[in-house]
């Protein structure tokens, strides 16, 4: 079987893990509130109006990109290639490639921030393979002036991270949205680990600080984890909502 990531990649352990992609998106989160072209994200309304059905939508696509041969891969690409050449035509304007580069650098980015706050340093030869699955995705997309390595999307990444992001209505507006779906416990315990995982700049931008009360609950967890219990500590502090489809992020898609 052809599959678009090898069934022995780092990229599936990363996104085969439900407490991976909950940091992912959590430092995710915080940079498409920033972004020059979060506008797209409220063109349709769906971003505010259900921020975390927003996120496992978004987190479904990628796992079906990672855990499907490359034929279902690229299906899954189309298909998203598809639905934002709808709200383009909606909007009568084009997305920019540069957003589109940016959303692509996020996943990257945080796949090895998460992955090494939660288990272990990546090896050089891992993070290469992060940047070169997702550069893959980006070029089935047809998008330009993508890095054509890991050195260079370095480079790139800290470009956009400088020319892409500012602090907005949008942002206010989406970080509102946040406490409002989560609640105020979850909203603070949201924009810790956000504080873990984000760069200098975004972190100024929103005001994160540097006190990072999740370092212990971080390391708490990870004890839970060897004894078994970090089930319990997950029902206690996720949206009960949303525990079916978190508790999913653990299996493979079929």
């Amino acid at each position: 079987m052809d599959y678009f990531v090898d069934k022995s990649s780092v990229v599936r352990r990363i996104w085969g893990n439900s407490d991976t992609i909950l940091f992912i998106f959590a430092g995710s989160a915080a940079e498409f509130a920033l972004n020059k072209a979060v506008d797209w994200l409220y063109f349709t309304g769906r971003l505010p109006a259900d921020p975390l059905g927003r996120l496992f939508s978004t987190v479904a696509y990628a796992r079906l990109i990672v855990f499907s041969d490359r034929v279902g891969a690229y299906r899954a690409i189309d298909n998203m290639a598809t639905i934002h050449a709808k709200v383009e035509s909606n909007r009568g304007a084009a997305i920019p490639d540069w957003a589109y580069r940016d959303v692509l650098f996020m996943l990257i980015d945080y796949s090895i921030r998460a992955y090494e706050l939660l288990e272990r340093k990546l090896t050089l030869s891992e993070k290469i393979e992060v940047c070169q699955v997702f550069l893959q995705v980006g070029q089935r997309m047809g998008l330009v002036g993508l890095p054509t390595t890991y050195q260079d999307w370095l480079v790139m990444r800290e470009q956009h991270l400088e020319q892409d992001l500012q602090y907005s209505h949008y942002t206010k507006d989406l970080y509102q949205q946040y406490k409002k779906h989560l609640g105020l416990f979850r909203f603070i315990l949201l924009k810790q680990a956000q504080q873990l995982l984000v760069s200098e700049k975004v972190n100024k931008l929103l005001g994160l600080g540097k006190t990072a009360y999740m370092k212990p609950i971080v390391i708490a967890y990870k004890l839970s984890r060897k004894l078994k219990l970090d089930g319990l500590l997950k029902n206690s502090i996720l949206p009960a909502s949303y525990k079916a489809e978190i508790k999913s992020l653990d299996k493979i898609p079929a």
